[in-house]
């Protein structure tokens, strides 16, 4: 006989949204289009992380930019909620620092994480860097419409709510691969279709991208869900700290998003949750989750289980490898993806925005597509020592801290936990990269193979035996089997030789229409 939840939380209707302690203004839809140009410099498809950001940072360089976002209302979103210190860096590098202001954000210092009772500390190595650096933590949606803001505060940044539904050629028509893309067709708030011209149309769509497959061609997996708690008037055991308990069958993530309110992530291995509607999602979080939990946060654990709302969503790890035709480019979730357990996604975005934008500054104007095509063909290579080093570092620690059956994948499991809690070196250089402080593929790949190393040394401790000689054999094969098949699907010279990796380039057919629609374009601006 299926269980359902409890009668308390059947009756009770679940508010329409989560966060409801501060709920920012829409952005205001500028739909009067009386004053659009004919040919905007960019169109950025999606007002998200990566979109915002960069519509303000082209804003302030002066392009006139039209950013479309089919909802400008503040998003409900259980992910995208720690900014890692790196990525702080990086924001205010755009000069968006102060998005984190005002939104109740909170100052996160490092890790604790927590295995089988014990506790292994591991701070931020933030020595040399200002102050202010930090992760911060926060509502997603909060920080969002912090952007949001920003890039509406620029002059030449009209921001406008409208779906885009697809992508047009120099004739108007729907794009094809092989074509120039000249702009978007969308509709807008009146509920008819526009089409929307510029000389270059950035693809920042999100996670759950519709253009995607067209401008690239992914590789997707769903490794795992995230089941969404709110933890309330919960105080974590080590103050601005992210906790993550290493449990069976996957880590479960805790961290303040508010001065009174904990995020819970729990993590669900497989394509296919319990089902919510019988109750056996709530029983499996009470009965095989909630045991595990440290005893000072069970009772705050259980009563968001049994109260609160149970909210889920499913975890993608997405590489692609890009078209790049003249006239777009992707960028952000739509492009690249890891598993969010480190919390690395926005680290990514800004990163590749700053690069983007310091590629795009040195062109004039960007009416010839050939030229922009040319000027950025590099950059889904040099974005990669960083974006690489944080994807290998999501998916490889993911696949360590799930509990397997397999006694080698046990003992990497504790090797880990037991390496990190050594301290000095042993943690501040694995911490480093998952910071975004210190992104180096090099890095990465030394102190994971360290890590497998120091587990075999224990198994041979205090004297080798034969069945530790082959179990530590085990070990090193169930390590190279991790880490080796991410690096590879990223790509071996991109990750460690990025001056050798080859960049892509237009077809002659692609360049000889983007120059001949750069000739037409040029006389009758004469």
């Amino acid at each position: 006989m299926a269980r359902t939840r409890s009668a308390a939380t059947a009756v009770a209707p679940e508010p329409e949204r989560e966060d409801t302690g501060m709920v920012l203004p829409p952005v205001p839809s500028m739909d009067d289009r009386s004053k659009d140009p004919a040919v905007w410099d960019l169109i950025i498809v999606g007002a998200g992380v990566a979109g915002a950001a960069f519509a303000y940072q082209q804003g302030c360089s002066g392009r006139r930019v039209l950013l479309l976002e089919r909802d400008l209302s503040q998003p409900d979103r259980i992910v995208g909620e720690l900014l890692q210190p790196g990525g702080y860096l990086l924001l205010k590098r755009l000069g968006l620092a102060h998005c984190c202001d005002g939104i109740d954000s909170q100052k996160v210092y490092g890790y604790c994480l927590i295995k089988d009772g014990r506790e292994a500390k591991v701070a931020y190595p933030t020595e040399g860097f200002d102050d202010d650096i930090a992760g911060r933590s926060f509502h997603h949606g909060r920080f969002v419409q912090k952007l949001r803001q920003a890039a509406a505060s620029q002059p030449s940044v009209t921001v406008r709510q409208g779906y885009v539904r697809k992508l047009v050629n120099d004739q108007g028509g729907d794009w094809e691969e092989g074509q120039v893309v000249t702009g978007v067709c969308y509709k807008g708030t009146d509920g008819v279709d526009h089409v929307a011209s510029a000389h270059l149309t950035i693809v920042c769509d999100g996670m759950y991208s519709s253009f995607r497959k067209k401008l690239a061609v992914p590789d997707l997996h769903h490794p795992s869900f995230f089941i969404g708690l709110l933890l309330k008037d919960c105080p974590l055991p080590h103050p601005n700290y992210g906790h993550v308990l290493l449990g069976k069958p996957s880590p479960v993530l805790f961290y303040p998003i508010s001065p009174t309110e904990v995020r819970c992530l729990v993590d669900y291995p497989g394509d296919k949750l319990p089902s919510v509607k019988d109750g056996e999602l709530e029983w499996y979080l009470l009965d095989t989750v909630a045991p595990q939990v440290p005893a000072a946060l069970r009772p705050h654990f259980e009563a968001a289980v049994k109260n609160g709302r149970i909210r889920c969503m499913q975890n993608k790890q997405v590489t692609s490898q890009p078209l790049h035709p003249a006239g777009a480019l992707l960028l952000g979730d739509a492009f690249n993806m890891r598993h969010p357990l480190t919390g690395g996604g926005m680290t990514v975005a800004f990163s590749d925005t700053n690069l983007l934008c310091d590629m795009l500054r040195p062109l004039p104007n960007l009416s010839n597509k050939a030229a922009t095509a040319d000027a950025t063909s590099a950059f889904y290579v040099r974005r990669k020592p960083l974006s690489a080093t944080i994807n290998t570092l999501a998916n490889a620690l993911y696949k360590v801290f799930c509990a397997s059956d397999s006694r080698a994948h046990e003992e990497m499991r504790q090797a880990c936990f037991d390496y990190l809690a050594l301290g000095g070196i042993y943690s501040s250089g694995p911490v480093s990269l998952l910071s975004g402080l210190n992104p180096r593929p090099s890095v990465l790949v030394t102190h994971f193979f360290m890590v497998a190393l120091y587990g075999v040394g224990r198994l041979l401790l205090p004297r080798p035996t034969l069945r530790g000689v082959w179990l530590g054999m085990l070990l090193l094969y169930s390590a190279a089997c991790i880490i080796l098949p991410i690096i590879w699907k990223e790509g071996i010279r991109a990750v460690f030789f990025p001056a050798l990796a080859p960049k892509p380039r237009l077809s002659g057919v692609q360049r000889a229409a983007a120059e001949g629609l750069h000739r037409v374009t040029a006389c009758k601006t004469e």
